[in-house]
């Protein structure tokens, strides 16, 4: 490909560019609303916590489980039925971000569960033994002192969702995989193919920094 065909492309790659961070950007939203209480369930319920239930705990994590072991791709296709369903159609970027957030809520759920144990067990007791109601010990103890490991949970997330959001190409998902596939794979358009990579690592390098950034801030210890 030319350096005139390139440009030319530019106002794809803009259309492709914005498209990702849409999907991205809605399916991190669902993750974080569903999945952010899924993963305080998954702990809160554990042995020994304040709200111990092994029913609950053993159900919501085989679901998690169960979601988080299918690989995307086969995720992608199963859900298409739920997708049509829900959105209307099973292309573009909004029928794509259905199974983004399938794949990202159990996810996250587990990043939310792991950075909860991080925090002594000696705080929780603490505040039980003072008297605090279940909802206060999560909303003043639990996410504060977790904050910054979710902070890094959500900049995973996002991470993740930005590699499959390129996969979603494969099924007409939109997005920088879709001009991959289309002007890259099928065209055998190898510049195109360097370019959707070159953005994506660029994308990735972002979040992470701006990730870590926020996490350092907030950063009480």
């Amino acid at each position: 490909m030319s350096l005139d065909s390139l440009i030319e492309l530019l106002p794809e790659l803009n259309k492709a560019f914005l498209e990702t961070l849409y999907m991205v950007g809605v399916s991190l939203v669902v993750a974080i609303v569903i999945g952010l209480p899924l993963g305080i369930i998954l702990f809160v319920t554990d042995k020994g916590l304040f709200l111990e239930n092994s029913w609950i705990k053993s159900s919501v994590g085989f679901v998690v489980n169960l979601v988080r072991s299918v690989p995307f791709i086969i995720l992608l296709v199963a859900l298409l039925p739920l997708t049509q369903l829900l959105t209307g159609t099973t292309i573009g970027p909004t029928a794509a971000s259905v199974s983004l957030s399938a794949a990202a809520i159990p996810f996250f759920a587990r990043i939310v569960e792991t950075s909860l144990r991080e925090i002594e067990k000696g705080v929780i007791e603490a505040a039980v033994a003072v008297g605090a109601t279940p909802w206060m010990i999560i909303k003043d103890v639990l996410l504060p002192e977790a904050r910054p490991g979710i902070i890094q949970g959500v900049t995973l997330t996002t991470i993740s969702l930005v590699a499959y959001s390129a996969m979603a190409g494969i099924v007409g998902g939109g997005g920088v995989g879709d001009l991959a596939i289309r002007f890259g794979y099928y065209r055998y358009d190898k510049p195109v193919m360097f370019t959707t990579v070159v953005v994506l690592v660029v994308l990735v390098q972002i979040i992470q920094l701006g990730g870590d950034q926020i996490a350092r801030k907030i950063d009480r210890r």
